[in-house]
């Protein structure tokens, strides 16, 4: 650093809580978030933009607010509960939206793919049951140059029916007697 180099090269030790996992970093004061999570080998967060444009890298703060990490700096995510699309499911176990994107041809490159999914799972925790235009609309700050958004619409459309669906079955099995709420199955399990 030269007399003239004002840049703060300080780093500062960031604890975050990803996907229910507590991580340690070392970060320069203005490294933003999408970056922190990349190099914690988190790289579903894409970064198509830098500029808060285009979505593609939208993670959700406390389960259900989406943020865009290519504008948040690591340090203001201390004390949230962030989580990313590595976050949703995985293989053999895919979130409903992830799944929901893949049945109704949601993605073409995948690169939006993340974010989408990320805005729409906040979208439902707030609306669980949206009209195509809201999904529009709530989806409206996430770009996508490949697809025309219908299949989007379509895939969010189904994984809202599906979550419905599965949130209406716990809700039912947790009011049928002798039915163990966990499992939904009768007998309340083993004896």
């Amino acid at each position: 650093m030269t007399a003239t180099d004002t840049t703060d090269t300080t780093l500062r030790t960031v604890t975050l809580n990803v996907n229910g996992q507590t991580l340690h970093q070392q970060v320069e004061p203005r490294t933003l978030l999408a970056y922190a999570l990349r190099d914690a080998g988190l790289k579903g967060t894409h970064v198509g933009c830098d500029t808060s444009s285009c979505g593609c890298c939208v993670v959700l703060l406390d389960g259900d607010t989406p943020a865009k990490s290519c504008t948040m700096f690591a340090v203001q995510a201390e004390g949230h509960q962030i989580t990313t699309v590595e976050g949703l499911g995985g293989p053999g176990n895919l979130h409903p939206l992830q799944q929901a994107f893949w049945d109704q041809h949601g993605l073409q490159c995948g690169y939006c793919t993340p974010g989408m999914l990320m805005t729409a799972k906040a979208m439902l925790e707030h609306n669980p049951d949206p009209t195509d235009q809201e999904v529009r609309e709530f989806l409206s700050g996430n770009l996508c140059r490949c697809t025309g958004y219908n299949n989007i619409v379509k895939a969010v459309q189904q994984a809202a029916r599906v979550m419905r669906d599965e949130a209406q079955a716990q809700a039912l099995a947790g009011m049928v007697p002798g039915t163990d709420p966990s499992t939904g199955t009768a007998g309340g399990g083993a004896q």
